[in-house]
């Protein structure tokens, strides 16, 4: 039976070397993104021979497709025994259109279900776009941009000397914003938190937005896979015109090269969110669905 426990620092080389297998592009494979959001819900991990297993038991059992290699029925079966052992459907997540065959070759039809939420789909944009915003389509991205890069600003990569600042300015925005009594606002403290006090041992990269000396956004990536660079964490002041677009265009130019593509993560149903991904046109969305064993 499969064993699940909480993920720790210590076990980002052998993760790593499975993730690596894989190669998927989606934001849940990649080490760091795990670590820091494990309390969102109640994330433990296991392995099992060369795959990597992640499991949510926050109000259930709700596996990650695994990551790694071997044979995709035996690990799957494994799984499937640990939720029903526990009184749960297998439920398996992040399941992009070319992992279907994985379940139509080894297991009966209709013994299960297929549904996705586009909210869940990562937006995947080509790096160059990101860092040139080049032609028309970016035009009002450039002229939003262009009273900010013209004033007094400063943007460097993240180093330690930025972290306190960076923090107390992540801080300020959640008192500001109220939310104690928002889970998910609390868990992306405690993601901040984590992302900077093992920044260098994560393998993370950043960049800070400074206006007046002040901190104005700073944000927070990670390499996914062979080419494509995720963006965990961005964080802007409202009050500063263009701080949003600027944090991005800055990042993407300073951090993108060797890569290929930029992933900018989902947009969760947000409107709002969903309005201004799409404003950067995707060169691909990554499509998740959810497999549901009945």
């Amino acid at each position: 039976m499969l064993e699940f426990k909480v993920i720790e620092l210590s076990d980002k080389p052998w993760i790593d070397s499975l993730l690596k297998i894989s190669d998927f592009r989606g934001c849940e494979y990649c080490f760091a993104n795990n670590m820091a959001w494990r309390r969102m819900h109640d994330t433990r991990i296991t392995r099992f021979k060369d795959f990597y297993i992640s499991c949510s038991f926050d109000g259930g059992i709700y596996f990650t497709f695994p990551a790694g290699g071997g044979d995709h029925a035996e690990v799957l079966g494994e799984m499937k025994r640990f939720a029903e052992a526990n009184g749960s459907p297998l439920v398996i997540g992040s399941v992009t259109p070319d992992l279907f065959p994985v379940f139509k070759e080894n297991f009966p039809e209709g013994s299960y279900e297929i549904t996705c939420d586009e909210g869940d789909w990562d937006y995947v944009y080509n790096a160059s776009d990101l860092a040139e915003l080049k032609g028309k389509k970016y035009h009002g991205k450039r002229n939003h941009l262009k009273k900010l890069l013209d004033g007094e600003y400063s943007y460097e990569p993240l180093t330690e000397k930025d972290f306190d600042d960076c923090i107390t300015y992540a801080v300020g925005t959640y008192n500001r914003s109220d939310a104690y009594d928002d889970r998910s606002k609390v868990c992306e403290q405690f993601a901040i938190n984590t992302y900077f006090e093992n920044f260098h041992a994560l393998g993370l990269s950043g960049g800070v937005l400074r206006v007046g000396g002040n901190v104005a956004a700073f944000t927070i990536g990670e390499r996914i896979n062979s080419d494509t660079l995720g963006v965990h964490i961005e964080k802007a002041e409202a009050s500063v015109e263009g701080a949003y677009p600027a944090i991005n265009y800055l990042f993407a130019r300073s951090a993108s090269e060797g890569f290929s593509y930029i992933n900018r993560e989902e947009d969760l149903g947000i409107e709002g969110l969903r309005k201004a991904k799409r404003s950067y046109h995707p060169a691909f969305m990554i499509e998740k669905h959810t497999v549901i064993f009945k």
